[in-house]
């Protein structure tokens, strides 16, 4: 991008033998255009199959965009966390906008390649750098009840155990209970998706199947 504009303002010429050089020769022209017509629609298409857009944003209704992520919704939705925070407020980065961002693209790429590929496991386990984000939003919410004297409790190692261990090795059912797995959680109730096909092929099936 930053390429063509610089040979567009400062270099026309070499612009001009750039475009000469990616333009198809004339009996070449209307299958390259076919064939990124075609890249273009799938590309399109597998944009708003995946709902991409919504990974921007914060509603946690996203995250059960993978059928996977199902108890771990169902267990936040129970719990009194869905009160204050949504999924991101724990498990992103908040220190600035640019490792928030950074740090949800990464990971999402992650899982949609594992998703994709169906590598998933059974039993999901926080990564270490997610385990890290998630610590770190633990103080950050209730940096207050960490600092607050009148919550200290009287042994000698109450002061290390709250800086060698992570919360939820006390806080074990905070918010997710311990569920480990599909098969832990096999009744829980989450918004359905919508369906991928799209009407008109739906109802072009119906009619097929009818006749």
């Amino acid at each position: 991008m930053y390429l063509f504009a610089y040979l567009a303002v400062l270099n026309p010429k070499a612009m001009q033998k750039l475009i000469k050089l990616l333009t198809p020769p004339d009996n070449w022209k209307i299958p390259v255009i076919v064939v990124a017509g075609i890249l273009f629609g799938l590309g399109a298409y597998a944009f708003h199959i995946s709902k991409a857009p919504s990974y921007l944003l914060d509603d946690p209704k996203t995250c059960i965009n993978c059928h996977i992520m199902a108890p771990e919704y169902s267990t936040w939705f129970h719990s009194s966390h869905r009160e204050w925070t949504n999924c991101n407020d724990c498990h992103v980065p908040h220190n600035n906008v640019f490792n928030k961002y950074y740090f949800k693209a990464k990971d999402g790429l992650r899982h949609a390649t594992l998703f994709t590929l169906r590598a998933e496991p059974e039993v999901i386990k926080i990564k270490e750098e997610g385990a890290n984000a998630v610590q770190n939003n633990c103080i950050r919410c209730h940096s207050n009840l960490i600092v607050d004297a009148k919550l200290e409790r009287n042994s000698p190692m109450h002061n290390q155990n709250r800086k060698d261990r992570k919360c939820w090795d006390c806080h074990r059912l905070t918010p997710h209970d311990r569920i480990r797995g599909l098969s832990t959680t096999p009744y829980s109730r989450v918004p359905l998706l919508d369906s991928p096909v799209p009407e008109w092929l739906n109802k072009l099936m119906k009619s097929e199947k009818n006749q």
